[in-house]
């Protein structure tokens, strides 16, 4: 039996789950996805060898894994870059704050 429709269906997943992590800005919804290829190539895998189609399929597998983990990595940078943002400018947002405390004092 042709395990290639199997794959391709895995890999077509992932792409949906990427696409809506990415709408949603919500990457732990690609987590269970990306859980599942183990169990399910290793399943696959016991079945006996790859056929061409079957590689051909699992190149395009591998392809949408590397989309979903890229765009993982960039959101992840992202943050990290706003979180060092936040770092550096946390003595102003205090001062900010602590001047909006001390107008309310007066009110």
């Amino acid at each position: 039996m042709d395990r290639s429709h199997i794959i391709d269906r895995l890999s077509h997943q992932l792409d949906a789950r990427l696409h809506e992590a990415g709408q949603r800005a919500d990457w732990a919804v690609l987590a269970p996805s990306v859980l599942e290829l183990g169990p399910q190539l290793q399943a696959l895998a016991a079945r006996g060898p790859w056929s061409g189609a079957e590689r051909a399929a699992l190149t395009r597998l591998r392809a949408a894994h590397e989309r979903a983990a890229a765009a993982c990595g960039a959101a992840s940078a992202a943050l990290g870059a706003r979180l060092d943002e936040m770092r550096s400018n946390k003595e102003g947002w205090m001062a900010y704050a602590l001047a909006g405390e001390t107008e309310m004092d007066r009110a």
